[in-house]
């Protein structure tokens, strides 16, 4: 069997999972407007469910989708923030994220999980007789913790097995949110692909015009090609009541009528959501915020999503031949957009150069490489990136340059920097810290005798960095010696100026307390139980502690009357 005649038999939608229709159920009780799709182009990785809107606000009831058993329970200060997983019977796990807080009864259990470890940040797995739940029974209500960008519902399919995401509208969940718009295409992108190729007469990748037909269909202006060249769109689905600019489900390109390269968004590995940055051509997304996908590859990827041939999608264009491509760009509805491009051969030279800064150093992403200079090294290991490209490395004043944000990482590397200077009280409060402007970040940093070592995925500029000032404490509803009888809760913010926060906890009346963490407002809030309150004096202790160990306490004492 060739290699094209294998490419063929996968781009043939492929139905061998019959995913249950009618088994799960809505999980709110409001109409179902989507703010995010599966597959959706997000920072780092593809989104992996539904976002459901929640009319703005939080506290709407969120309800089992079938019945099961919750099997996990994470509450977490980013990602998902507080999120519930329920495993079904049928091999199924549904996800629900962002939560306010869950229903009494899985509070509690959360809550007795809190105490018993002392930590907000917690995971717990139950058993399946622990917290079964029934088919729309309520276990939860809507919120915005975590990452979450607004009030909304994270909704998730899992094949309970693998773990893997599926796409919650092969569930039904179509019927269930109208779409009738038509995809649509922003941006069309030409690549020249090899050292010595060129589009229409330019060795950068250039932007094409599309013009609209009457029949909804795009029209490129003609693309002349000498060497190979690849392609690359723009493109967004919208759904019907709705104005949000959601993801693609499908993108297929044909060459002459053969498939050539193409994806569609049914399932896909955790471990693979981070080749999003080698989909994306990073450059333009990093320096202008636009998500161009590359119908094509320089270097193959193992992203299990894309079906191509052994061009990889890219296309040698050769004399007295025609290249008839188009691209199909189609929502789960199958609302298709077509895009034609008429390719055709020219032999002019090219009069727009490439603009590729050449180093004294060429990074080769298939091996291991390293680099050294004075006291500082980084090493590469291969696989890091996933194409090969004249590297920025420099070691200057103190200051370690590795490249720029504009290149996407895939896994880490690691920064050293050797330096004997500093006494180990010293070190301890040391770290190696990203610089950006004049802001320096904290990167995880291990330290032995002078060796301080780094393992990370920020690329740009690295420093030794000194952090001895402890984090901050302000209360935000405590007065010191005030009654607090008719308040409901303790709050207060927490922020460090450098390595950032690492731990914190409170204690009232000197028992661990639980104190919930948003650090998009930098509160940490404890609701009041009576059972850690005492009529009259109260005693108060927060301590919080940040990545290299500098710890703030405060203590402060109220008043509260428990009599009605």
């Amino acid at each position: 069997m060739t290699l094209r005649l294998l490419f063929l038999l996968l781009a043939i939608p492929v139905f061998s999972q019959n995913y249950p229709k009618d088994y799960f159920k809505s999980p709110l009780d409001i109409p179902l407007h989507l703010s995010g799709s599966f597959g959706e182009l997000r920072s780092n990785h593809f989104h992996t469910g539904l976002d459901f809107k929640t009319q703005q606000k939080e506290g709407l009831n969120v309800y089992a989708s079938a019945e099961g058993y919750v099997s996990r329970i994470k509450i977490s200060t980013f990602g998902y923030g507080k999120a519930i997983y329920i495993t079904h019977p049928n091999g199924y796990t549904t996800v629900y994220g962002h939560l306010k807080k869950a229903s009494p009864t899985i509070e509690a259990y959360i809550r007795d999980n809190h105490y018993k470890e002392e930590t907000y940040e917690i995971e717990m797995f139950p058993k399946p007789g622990d917290l079964p739940v029934k088919q729309g029974e309520l276990i939860a209500f809507s919120g915005n913790s975590g990452g979450s960008g607004g009030p909304h519902l994270h909704f998730e399919f899992r094949d309970t097995q693998s773990e893997k995401p599926i796409n919650p509208l092969l569930f039904g969940f179509d019927a269930l949110i109208k779409d009738t718009k038509l995809p649509a295409v922003t941006t069309l992108m030409a690549y020249p692909v090899g050292e010595n190729s060129s589009v229409n007469q330019s060795l950068q990748p250039i932007t094409l015009n599309i013009s609209l037909q009457p029949d909804g269909s795009y029209v490129s202006e003609k693309v002349a090609v000498n060497g190979k060249v690849g392609f690359g769109i723009s493109s967004y689905d919208m759904f019907d009541f709705n104005y949000n600019k959601n993801g693609l489900y499908k993108v297929q390109s044909y060459l002459n009528g053969v498939p050539h390269f193409g994806y569609q968004f049914d399932t896909f590995a955790f471990d693979e959501s981070r080749y999003i940055n080698a989909l994306l051509d990073f450059y333009r997304f990093k320096r202008m915020g636009v998500r161009i996908q590359q119908l094509f590859m320089t270097n193959s990827y193992p992203l299990s999503l894309i079906k191509t041939n052994e061009n990889l999608g890219v296309i040698e264009v050769k004399p007295n031949l025609t290249n008839n491509y188009r691209i199909e760009v189609s929502d789960f509805n199958n609302n298709k957009v077509v895009v034609s491009v008429p390719i055709q051969y020219s032999p002019n030279q090219p009069t727009i150069a490439n603009n590729i800064k050449k180093t004294d150093y060429f990074l080769k992403a298939k091996n291991d490489n390293i680099y050294k200079k004075d006291n500082m090294s980084v090493f590469v290991p291969a696989g890091t990136f996933y194409d090969d490209f004249y590297l920025n490395f420099d070691v200057k004043d103190d200051t370690l340059t590795f490249h720029d944000e504009s290149v996407a990482v895939h896994n880490n590397f690691t920064v050293t920097i050797e330096n004997n200077k500093f006494t180990p009280a010293e070190k301890e409060k040391m770290f190696i810290a990203s610089v950006e402007g004049k802001r320096l970040s904290f990167n995880f940093t291990k330290i032995k005798d002078s060796v301080f070592t780094s393992y990370t995925k920020n690329l740009g500029k690295f420093v030794l960095a000194k952090d001895t000032t402890a984090p901050r404490i302000t209360p935000v509803n405590i007065k010191e010696g005030k009654w607090l009888s008719n308040q409901s809760n303790l709050k207060l913010t927490i922020s460090d100026n450098l390595s950032g926060i690492k731990t914190f906890s409170g204690y009232l009346n000197g028992k661990w307390v639980l104190f919930e963490y948003d650090y998009k407002t930098k509160t940490i809030v404890h609701e009041f139980e009576e059972k850690f309150l005492a009529e009259g004096r109260n005693d108060l202790k927060v301590v919080v502690t940040d990545n290299v160990g500098n710890s703030t306490i405060f203590e402060t004492h109220f008043f509260r009357s428990q009599k009605k």
